[in-house]
């Protein structure tokens, strides 16, 4: 059955709306970190998204995934947990800008990962059109001087990773699966707010107790945000297009990270930013438009040669 036009604008829309939250991010984790450490910050977030998305699951009795349904739900929040972990060590240790543009190697990292996984692999276009994004991130944060990478570049580096891992077998795993989303996602979000709270220990009833009102603004931010209604929707998407539309789509995270810096944090944006900002935008629509070709042409039926066997007949 082919996928409505309607469905692909919502799914594009939903992805773009996970790359806003997502580039705001940055800066509310950074100033969280500021305020009650690293693992503090992170287990603080998933605890608050794990209640939000629990009490949904209650009211509209959402069933919990069993057997390899919960299996997978879990193994996919272990990455996930180490996404954001390494993703916030990173933040803390680095620079938003370079943040910014590390965690986009995701974009090229997932495709591989996709066709490899599916045994079809994409056209040269598109990696060319994911090349061009990741050029367009470097023009995007170059204009404020990238420096030798550090520790928390490095970390930043490896959350890409896991998330072009987790990205891919989101898909592998949930795709034409009974489960609840919603239930899927609470499971992944117990399994991170469970680990962070391991990790954070002691530190966290000391850490909440400093929290004024902006932090508690933050926690808010990234848990309900940043956690529950990106990962549903990213959840969501992968079962109804690829890993890899989602990937592109979600690519436009700089942008966004720039326009919040911009907007809320008074950063300045110099020619080169701007081209770095337009080229992003426009790679990611191309790069989806070549993947989207490309896979109805995978699934179309092969006309010529039933019509050949037809005329032998």
């Amino acid at each position: 059955m082919p996928r409505r036009p309607s469905r692909d604008l919502l799914v594009d829309v939903l992805l773009v709306g996970v790359a806003v939250v997502w580039g705001a991010s940055f800066m509310a984790a950074k100033s969280l970190t500021l305020e009650t450490g690293v693992p503090s910050a992170v287990a603080l977030r998933f605890l608050v998204a794990a209640v939000a998305l629990g009490v949904i699951c209650a009211v509209r009795k959402e069933r919990m995934p069993r057997g390899r349904g919960l299996a997978a739900a879990v193994l996919l929040g272990f990455s996930q947990a180490a996404i954001i972990g390494l993703e916030t060590w990173g933040v803390h240790l680095t620079s938003a800008t370079n943040a910014g543009l590390l965690i986009s190697l995701a974009l090229v990292l997932t495709p591989v990962l996709e066709s490899l996984a599916a045994r079809s692999w994409l056209p040269r276009s598109y990696f060319v059109a994911a090349v061009a994004a990741v050029v367009g991130v470097a023009l995007l944060v170059s204009d404020g001087g990238l420096r030798m990478p550090t520790a928390g570049d490095a970390l930043v580096v490896a959350a890409a990773v896991v998330r072009a891992f987790h990205v891919t077998a989101s898909a592998r795993l949930t795709r034409d699966r009974g489960d609840s989303t919603l239930a899927v996602v609470l499971v992944q979000l117990i399994v991170c707010a469970g680990t962070a709270w391991l990790v954070a220990g002691a530190e966290l009833p000391a850490a909440v107790a400093r929290l004024d009102g902006s932090g508690w603004a933050n926690v808010l931010f990234l848990g309900l945000m940043c956690s529950v209604f990106a990962f549903v929707v990213q959840l969501w998407a992968v079962r109804h297009t690829s890993a890899t539309r989602a990937s592109i789509l979600m690519g436009t995270e700089p942008v966004w990270a720039l326009l919040v810096g911009v907007l809320l944090a008074g950063e300045s944006v110099g020619a080169f930013g701007l081209l770095g900002a337009a080229l992003i935008v426009a790679a990611s629509y191309a790069g989806q438009a070549i993947e989207r070709r490309h896979r109805q042409r995978a699934l179309r039926p092969p006309v010529v040669a039933l019509n050949s066997s037809n005329s032998q007949a």
